[in-house]
């Protein structure tokens, strides 16, 4: 989601018209959340997606019309349509998609600046048009009415606390029943910083998992105390590639981990592994493995344990680290590290689909 809004501002910077379509609702198996959003400019150009190609060509076939002045609109596709297997989703889901044009005076800028700095924001945009930002505590831009503004604040800190997107009904009533500010569906677009990767160990297997990562959003960091391995150059997908002992870094940043953050330690030293799990499992990260043969573990768990590490704490250990897919090498094996980690944090099974009833899609 992140390039369509940095796409949008460039768009908006540049004068070039464009045209937004956002998931508002999903029911059954629909590939993409609410609040994914795909951009139509007046150019032709389309960035983004709303279904996964289903429906993206009659998507665009209303933003023209959008553009060319038409009024902002409410879709809904699905596989219950009469024309389904020729517009719709033949996966079996339906999504109901709005499609409107967005102004100069949406505050995106706002957003794209608050995403690069990791801040949590929330974009709000009624179906006719205008829209604000919300988020720290502040608010950039308006709904044209001081009232509307204030319903649609309190509304969208409510989904971003939950940082979750969707269709809300804003309004404040008043103590004799009139109105306050009135009543109106309202798009809520909840951004959450970027989920972080922290690998400690710069070795051969770090940099394939280190561009997988950083390919699936996550904001990357390479640390490891041999300044010959913590090479900028080696990573150059990393956002951040540190040349110090791993437990020290940690304990600087402890703080800022959270349910989103995976910890993967590569060390294959108990020098350094040790100290730096000790921490993690700790902490509130969502994800910690670590490298390594079962005799390692085994060993690992011993020197944890004397560490000072409970049963509870070692019990989130994930090691070996990653799915068993079969793999070899330093890429196959990134990839086995990532699917275990967004299994994870999805709450996933890690089982082949055919094994799995009920739609594929969870949204």
């Amino acid at each position: 989601m992140r390039h369509v809004i940095d796409q949008a501002v460039a768009w908006q910077r540049s004068g070039i018209r464009f045209a937004m379509a956002t998931v508002l609702r999903t029911w059954g198996s629909a590939p993409h959340a609410p609040g994914a959003s795909m951009l139509v400019g007046e150019d032709g150009r389309i960035v983004g997606s709303v279904s996964g190609g289903c429906v993206e060509s009659a998507v665009c076939a209303i933003a023209e019309e959008v553009l060319a002045g038409a009024a902002p609109t409410v879709e809904r596709w699905g596989v219950g349509d009469e024309d389904a297997f020729e517009v719709g989703l033949t996966c079996g889901g339906t999504i109901e998609v709005l499609i409107r044009e967005v102004g100069p005076e949406v505050p995106l800028e706002r957003i794209a600046a608050d995403l690069a700095a990791g801040v949590p924001v929330a974009l709000v945009t009624p179906v006719g048009g205008g829209g604000l930002a919300v988020g720290g505590g502040t608010v950039t831009g308006s709904l044209g009415d001081p009232r509307a503004d204030r319903a649609a604040v309190q509304a969208a800190e409510g989904m971003l606390g939950r940082a979750a997107s969707g269709l809300v009904t804003s309004g404040n009533a008043a103590a004799d029943g009139t109105a306050c500010a009135p009543e109106r569906e309202l798009l809520v677009q909840s951004f959450a910083p970027r989920p972080q990767l922290l690998i400690f160990g710069a070795a051969e297997f770090a940099r394939p998992l280190a561009g997988i990562g950083a390919a699936l959003g996550h904001r990357v960091t390479v640390c490891d105390a041999r300044p010959a391995f913590a090479a900028p150059e080696r990573f150059p997908m990393a956002d951040e590639v540190v040349t110090d002992r791993p437990d020290r870094w940690f304990r600087t940043r402890e703080d800022l981990a959270d349910a989103t953050t995976a910890v993967c330690v590569l060390t294959h030293d108990h020098r350094f592994d040790v100290p730096v799990l000790a921490l993690a499992l700790r902490s509130r990260a969502g994800y910690v493995g670590a490298m390594g043969s079962r005799r390692t573990h085994e060993d690992r768990l011993a020197r944890l344990r004397a560490a000072g590490a409970t049963e509870a704490e070692i019990a989130r250990l994930r090691s070996p680290i990653g799915l068993d897919l079969g793999g070899r090498g330093p890429e196959e094996t990134a990839v086995s590290i990532m699917a275990e980690i967004i299994a994870v944090r999805r709450g996933g099974s890690g089982l082949p689909l055919t094994l799995r009833p009920g739609p594929v899609h969870i949204v």
